[in-house]
């Protein structure tokens, strides 16, 4: 196999011929066909993420098909099309796992973080964790639905009913969450970075009643923001955007510190709260909705060897929507 390996942080991927890999006890071994490019792989490759792991093989939007099954799997066959997300393992025995928050397991295992990823031209992964994916769609549509669209899912159920939704940072999964709250009947207001005329221009396009930059204010409270930036300064701004009893989500996992505030942004009950990781049923329950919600992912395909360019061009918001890798 070959895969494109992050050796130290801060360092570039390295193009890497491996030994092919055999699946455990529990785990397929998945051939590659898409990988998209996150921005927590960009957190993973800064080293700004606890405990890591060198060397890794980075991402984990992966879409593929099994072509080795470990012993003990059921459920799942040879050339099945599945899909692997972000939590690629949990205990399934602390509170969390036992208590229905599986998302916040006390030895949980990250794909492309804590475990070898889809930055290759093929990857383990532990059966419980692929979402089969059926055969409608093409592979790098479909990636991106992976992480962008099942932590934005989940963001988006977190933010409460409301029907005025701000979204700051009109990047991966603002894209696919926008189609799903307006498909919900909500109105969205998309932010983004200050005089970036063309990420507005494309969140009006699908679908956004107002796109501004992140320094202006809506032309009306909302009743929640979700916040995809990594950008702490933006979320006095959001308790700002709120109305009385609003709800702020902040969507990534890691976010640079937020800066002091006055109490009077959090006073009348508005709530400022976080997202972490996944579970199982985001990922059935999205999977199931995606072909009726009619999600299109806006994806900009690199060979799996510029791995380090796609990257690169995440960091400066060169493209719209999701970088996808293709070995």
């Amino acid at each position: 196999m070959q895969a494109m390996v992050l050796k130290q942080a801060g360092g570039p991927l390295e193009w890497s011929q491996l030994a092919d890999r055999l699946p455990g006890p529990g785990e397929i071994r998945v051939r590659v066909a898409a990988c998209g490019v996150c921005r927590t792989d960009l957190h993973v490759l800064d080293g700004e993420l606890p405990d890591p792991r060198w060397p890794i093989i980075p991402g984990h939007e992966i879409v593929g098909r099994i072509d080795a099954i470990g012993r003990d799997v059921v459920g799942l066959q040879l050339d099945q099309r599945v899909g692997i997300p972000w939590l690629g393992h949990t205990c399934g025995v602390c509170q969390y796992c036992t208590g229905g928050r599986e998302n916040l397991c006390d030895r949980p295992q990250f794909t492309g973080y804590t475990r070898d990823g889809g930055f290759a031209t093929a990857a383990i992964a532990d059966a419980r964790y692929a979402f089969p994916l059926g055969e409608s769609g093409e592979d790098v549509a479909l990636a991106p639905l992976l992480c962008a669209g099942l932590i934005g899912w989940r963001s988006l159920a977190i933010a409460g009913p409301g029907n005025r939704l701000g979204l700051y940072g009109f990047g991966a999964a603002a894209h696919i969450v926008a189609q799903a709250a307006r498909w919900q009947g909500r109105s969205v207001f998309a932010f983004t970075r200050p005089g970036d005329l063309a990420s507005q221009a494309f969140a009006r396009r699908l679908g956004a009643t107002w796109a501004g930059g992140s320094d202006e204010a809506p032309p009306e409270p909302l009743d929640a923001a979700i916040i995809y930036a990594t950008l702490g300064d933006l979320v006095p701004l959001a308790l700002a955007a709120v109305r009385k009893g609003g709800r702020v989500v902040c969507a990534g996992i890691h976010m640079s510190d937020i800066p002091a505030f006055p109490y009077r942004l959090l006073w009348e009950e508005r709530q400022l709260v976080s997202v972490a990781n996944l579970t199982r049923q985001d990922g059935l329950d999205f999977l199931r909705l995606a072909p009726d919600i009619g999600i299109v992912t806006q994806t900009t395909r690199y060979p799996l060897q510029q791995a380090n360019q796609a990257l690169a061009d995440l960091r400066a918001g060169k493209f719209e929507g999701a970088a996808v890798l293709v070995p």
